[in-house]
């Protein structure tokens, strides 16, 4: 964060100083809502949350060298003292769900007008650009990737993970300093209004919509409101910006009249009439896709992506336009987006173990769109191995509403599509019962399990034996395949940490 004093943060956030706090007293560290990571000169967040209470650790904040923390109370602490602010009558955000007297929200507002302050100054003083990011599967990757793009132009600042909501974007703004040149902020939405709000909190001068899908349909009701949402980034670009919007998707094709920036379009179907799109696509043994990158006005560039799937083609067009459109050459965005890694933990994170067994771990996050491009990298990786077993551990997708058992209940075919032989399933719901039937049904070798242990249990069984009529199969350099994914709350991730623990590594 920028440096400013104490009685400027109180001003900025309309709080007040507590008896032990000096007005003059600078914060000239990071903001943290983690006790444990602050330091000298920070500004500890004291964020009521479901499990504890931020309040309770000011001490030991102060302890490591905080300047001061921003709370709803006194705590005996140097600190910047906010109102409560009272929960909104059918507010289903990420921060309403644990905050009963709207300690949360107080603290949350005023680090958003914090992060207010610090996004304007720095944009206009130092010529800070924003970037926002949103759609209904892979942000957080394409995030990553014009993050490995811009780095490239200058300091650039995106924390990897999903620091994408009304808690976490604010946090990402007031991760930049001086010296940042590019700020890439990841925008998701539960509702209408939401991706406005963290707009207006850091205001984008390039606003990237990657696709319209069914994420929170839910919650939204519709596609169509889900595109309403989505596009309300397009709507805060300045009449000097860059809208970056898919040719594929309709729906984010159609948000071109929504915005007073110019808009550019890319294409991951070879598109040509879209401005940048990609050609001779193909992909190697673990569905890296290597594509040939065409941008305005510039030679055609191949590319390697380092990163997992074909679904990255569009994402790194995305990046791709982000680079050019702010004055970097192709040959140097292409080189960029061949030497980006996966820097966001448990998405598409692929590792194989030194018998030959490959785990994509991709348990982050699911809906059914993310859902189709890791069960066709499951496939695409297993068919370049003739004989293995191709194994998909899947939890439930979140947030689907009336239409999850249909959706779940699809992704069957999917599975029969991309020749999976197996599936584990994680979880009794109705909607993974949905998916174990119709899976059995479609011939696929099909086991349910109740939690994340028996899933492991179940994985390590399997790959403990050798497939039917392969004597040598110990001996292969390369062995079974295994996808773990679903919805974040299913903490599948750990069935792939279990698959990989105590292994070597390739």
């Amino acid at each position: 964060m920028i440096d400013m004093t104490l009685a400027r943060i109180a001003e900025i956030t309309g709080g007040r100083l507590s008896p032990e706090a000096d007005p003059d007293t600078h914060v000239t560290g990071f903001v943290e809502f983690d006790s444990r990571k602050i330091g000298p000169g920070g500004l500890f967040v004291a964020f009521p949350g479901a499990r504890v209470d931020g309040h309770d650790f000011v001490d030991k904040a102060a302890e490591a060298g905080a300047a001061a923390s921003l709370t709803t109370r006194e705590v005996g602490r140097p600190s910047v003292i906010v109102e409560k602010l009272p929960p909104r009558e059918g507010d289903n955000s990420d921060l309403a769900a644990n905050d009963p007297d709207g300690s949360a929200a107080g603290v949350v507002a005023g680090m958003s007008k914090l992060a207010s302050a610090v996004a304007r100054e720095l944009t206009a003083a130092h010529g800070l650009t924003i970037v926002g990011v949103t759609g209904s599967a892979g942000k957080t990757s394409t995030k990553d990737l014009i993050a490995a793009v811009l780095s490239r132009a200058g300091e650039t600042v995106a924390p990897p993970g999903s620091f994408n909501n009304e808690i976490g974007h604010p946090y990402t703004v007031l991760r930049c300093t001086e010296d940042t040149d590019f700020l890439v902020a990841e925008m998701s939405a539960r509702g209408v209004g939401h991706i406005a709000h963290l707009a207006a909190i850091a205001p984008p001068k390039i606003g990237v919509v990657l696709n319209v899908g069914s994420a929170h349909i839910g919650e939204f009701g519709s596609r169509e409101n889900i595109a309403k949402a989505k596009g309300e980034l397009v709507e805060a670009l300045p009449d000097t910006g860059v809208a970056v919007l898919n040719a594929d998707d309709e729906l984010v094709a159609g948000m071109a009249d929504r915005t007073d920036a110019r808009v550019v379009t890319f294409s991951k179907s070879g598109n040509t009439a879209a401005d940048y799109y990609a050609t001779g696509v193909e992909l190697d043994a673990v569905a890296r896709a290597s594509f040939t990158m065409h941008t305005p006005n510039e030679q055609p560039q191949r590319v390697t992506l380092g990163v997992f799937g074909a679904h990255q083609v569009g994402n790194a067009l995305a990046a791709a336009a982000v680079g050019t459109e702010l004055g970097m050459d192709a040959a140097t965005v292409a080189e960029a987006l061949s030497a980006a890694s996966s820097v966001s933990v448990n998405r598409m994170d692929v590792n194989t173990r030194a018998d030959g067994v490959t785990v994509i771990n991709d348990a982050y996050n699911a809906n059914p769109e993310s859902m189709r491009a890791a069960i066709a990298a499951l496939g695409y990786t297993a068919a370049a191995r003739p004989g293995v077993r191709s194994v998909a551990v899947l939890g439930e997708m979140s947030e689907l509403g009336a239409g999850a058992t249909q959706e779940h209940a699809l992704l069957a075919d999917e599975l029969a599509r991309y020749r999976v032989t197996h599936l584990v399933a994680v979880g009794k719901s109705d909607a993974m019962a949905a998916l174990t039937q119709r899976a059995g049904d479609r011939g696929i070798h099909t086991t349910a399990v109740t939690d994340t242990d028996e899933a492991a249990q179940a994985v390590r069984e399997l790959l403990s034996s050798a497939p039917a009529g392969e004597d040598n199969w110990r001996e292969r350099d390369d062995r079974d395949v295994v996808l773990v994914k679903a919805s974040n709350a299913a903490r599948l991730w750990v069935v792939a940490e279990a698959l990989l623990r105590g292994h070597t590594l390739r």
